[in-house]
């Protein structure tokens, strides 16, 4: 028998309704995992990852391994506002018009933060066009399961236990990475870090004030056989006006290790490391601010041009993970304080 068209409609309608709602039901069972990484209920994890746009979604995708609601969203944000900054970037470098575009992506961008801000805030898994989807399957591959660790393998039997038998190459690589951070977790791996950061700090302490002439381009001329270097040094006399700030922040980083090889302590050590990195991101941001270099001195144009983008890139790249690497050290202060494990046992 055939059917009407009204009832196909009917068929269909009723079909499409079991299908979302069969992935509705799946979607609250990945959202809704017995807890979080960071210890925060996953609604307001999942609104943070918005907060500051893809750097909180990195903070977030750092530090959270086990929730896959709080996963989904950090990889949005940073797949969402990720492209949203380098279009505006990208499109703001156009003539005339650029400003304009610049404009339109950040409206666009605003709207998108305010409408996952209340998304997430509301335990939705709501998936925006194109970027929910690399983001859904970004968490699918990312073999997290919602629980911290695996369950442990079987225990041998006892043939199998009599003759061991040499460990698989990546097994090998994975127990000596453990080892190593397990050491540097340690009290002596501790103090081994500090030692190499003050070393270090001397180094650059002394580099760059007394010598800092020598970052030069060398040429040779050879007269009656006598062959002369000449050097053409890349800073300018404007670089006196950073070295007071680098020589504060090393000096800073020095004491801040020694106070850490006497006094370990966990607080202690967090908030001394927070000081030195904002301290570091203040001298480089300074050192892109003056910008007391002349690549002029290079034989040739073109060379001299890509020196001097590849620099400012390169200090703009590094202020950005200074940056991060902050903020991440900040919050993670938080939640660890605000759990009650602002200690290194706790953390070992």
């Amino acid at each position: 028998m055939e059917l009407s068209p009204e009832e196909k409609r009917r068929i269909y309608e009723e079909e499409k309704a079991r299908i979302e709602a069969r992935e509705k039901i799946e979607r609250e069972k990945l959202a809704a995992p017995a807890g979080t990484s960071t210890g925060l209920s996953p609604n307001i994890a999942g609104l943070l990852c918005y907060v500051a746009g893809w750097v909180s979604g990195i903070i977030f995708l750092v530090l959270e391994q086990r929730n896959k609601f709080v996963r989904f969203h950090a990889t949005q944000s940073i797949i969402a506002f990720g492209t949203l900054t380098v279009a505006g970037i990208i499109l703001g470098l156009i003539p005339v018009v650029g400003g304009a575009f610049s404009l339109i992506i950040g409206i666009i961008g605003f709207i998108v933060w305010i409408v996952m801000i209340v998304k997430a805030s509301s335990g939705e898994w709501y998936k925006l066009p194109w970027a929910g989807d690399v983001a859904e399957k970004i968490v699918a591959s990312s073999g997290v399961t919602g629980e911290y660790s695996e369950p442990p393998p079987p225990e041998p039997a006892a043939s199998e236990a009599a003759a061991p038998t040499p460990p698989p190459t990546a097994d090998l690589g994975k127990r000596i990475g453990d080892k190593v951070d397990g050491y540097f977790k340690s009290r002596s791996g501790r103090i081994t870090a500090s030692v190499f950061a003050i070393a270090w700090s001397i180094v650059f302490l002394i580099f760059f004030n007394f010598f800092h002439q020598y970052v030069a381009y060398y040429h040779s001329e050879t007269v009656g056989g006598i062959t002369t270097w000449i050097r053409y040094p890349f800073f300018t006399e404007d670089v006196n006006l950073w070295l007071p700030i680098l020589t504060t922040t090393l000096i800073i980083t020095i004491i801040g290790h020694i106070i850490l090889i006497i006094l370990d302590r966990y607080l202690l050590r967090e908030m001394i490391h927070i000081v030195i990195n904002v301290f570091s991101l203040w001298t480089v941001l300074n050192l892109l601010s003056v910008f007391p270099f002349d690549f002029s001195v290079l034989p040739s144009t073109s060379a001299a041009d890509a020196t001097y983008l590849g620099v400012r890139i390169f200090l703009i790249f590094v202020s950005v993970v200074i940056g991060i690497a902050l903020l991440v050290r900040v919050i993670k202060l938080i939640v660890n304080v605000v759990r009650g494990t602002a200690s290194y046992e706790e953390h070992i």
